[in-house]
């Protein structure tokens, strides 16, 4: 499905750009969204196993012959928002515009900023879903304003700077995982990315060879990583840790937590060092190509984000428990927290019972249905024509 709805927006990329611009783009580039496997939250420098899906944002552009960036989206509908690249700064653009808009600044303040540019945003990945929308939107404006004028930028260094856009110009503390996953990711693997160091090792994933599937769960339940609570989770987080002396809590051992007296500051720090373990563990049995037994360890990740962390929400925890009665191998929440999506591990003869059972589960509270995904490990960011 993501497939198709991908290439249905390459088609459309030229023909949309021109409606808007009266005139044919000289390129479009694409990034996708990301689900977190298992692991995080990287804010806390841990390791994290997130892969690309084949949803996604398109940026298709073209040089201006000023200091002007022009951009429109068709999921916004409003009409262009026109940018002086010279008076960028934080602050100066708001709402969706503001991550674009941030990536023309870090670029510039970079040096990699060449010139102006018409940017018109297509997009099948829905937004506060927790599937990385606004990274995905970074990245494809970050490729499409380098490669428009053919300015060399490596890929690690335009993912820090589409995370500098992100936390500097449009205000949102992200840590690092989702512009590296959006850039770096490679179709049937995972990446097990060392969010302090920023180095990454793919990992095969391939779950159809194995029988199974991966199902992407939109609860449908909204949150925006600006609205506070995210960044609250995460200043207790860097309190707990400047408490404990540490750098971050990755560095937190085993005997030092138990040590810990504040049961709510043991219950935060022992998600985060237990979610490290099993992000490992998880890698290795995906090497070892035991993909079914994955399944219990995004359980245990998911009911440790709802009862150490806090950041679970309803709709997630009714959606795991129903899949799990349904047959699933394993599920959890994935994203930031407080809204989103769910991942599903199931074999391919169980996935339409899962997706029966949690939209039962759903109607009987009554909730809107929640949306679907089958999600297959796909490419990261790329130029599509």
């Amino acid at each position: 499905m993501a497939v198709r709805a991908r290439a249905h927006m390459n088609r459309d990329a030229g023909a949309w750009f021109a409606r808007c611009y009266g005139r044919e783009p000289d390129g479009a580039w694409f990034a996708p969204g990301r689900v977190n496997l298992i692991g995080g939250p990287d804010y806390n420098e841990v390791s994290v196993l997130p892969f690309a899906l084949g949803a996604g944002v398109t940026a298709a552009a073209a040089r201006r012959s000023d200091r002007r960036i022009a951009l429109v989206s068709r999921q916004i509908g409003d009409p262009p928002v026109l940018l002086d690249i010279d008076a960028l700064e934080p602050g100066s653009a708001g709402g969706w515009a503001a991550y674009p808009a941030g990536v023309a600044w870090a670029l510039g303040q970079a040096g990699y900023l060449a010139g102006g540019a018409d940017v018109a945003i297509d997009a099948d990945l829905p937004a506060g879903a927790g599937l990385s929308s606004s990274a995905a939107l970074e990245c494809a404006t970050a490729l499409a304003l380098t490669g428009l004028y053919q300015v060399p930028v490596r890929r690690r260094e335009l993912a820090a700077l589409a995370r500098r856009a992100e936390n500097e110009f449009a205000g949102v503390p992200t840590g690092m995982m989702d512009q590296i996953a959006a850039l770096l990711c490679r179709a049937g693997h995972a990446l097990l990315l060392d969010c302090r160091t920023g180095t990454g090792t793919a990992i095969p994933l391939d779950p159809a060879a194995a029988g199974l599937v991966l199902l992407i769960i939109d609860t449908r339940a909204r949150r925006a990583l600006a609205d506070g609570r995210y960044a609250q989770r995460r200043r207790a987080c860097e309190q707990a840790a400047s408490a404990l002396g540490i750098r971050s809590l990755r560095d937190l051992t085993e005997e030092a937590l138990a040590g810990l007296s504040d049961p709510s500051l043991r219950r935060l720090c022992g998600h985060v060092v237990a979610e490290n373990r099993r992000v490992l563990q998880v890698a290795g049995l995906l090497r070892a190509g035991d993909q079914a037994a994955v399944g219990a360890l995004l359980t245990a990740s998911h009911r440790s984000f709802r009862d150490q962390f806090g950041v679970s929400w309803p709709q997630a925890d009714e959606a795991v428990d129903a899949a799990l009665g349904a047959g699933a191998a394993g599920a959890r929440m994935t994203g930031g927290g407080f809204g989103g999506c769910v991942v599903v591990l199931a074999s391919a003869e169980r996935a339409t019972h899962v997706r029966a059972a949690v939209t039962s589960r759903f109607t009987h509270n009554n909730w809107p249905v929640p949306h679907y995904l089958d999600a297959v490990p796909s490419d990261g960011a790329r130029r599509l024509r």
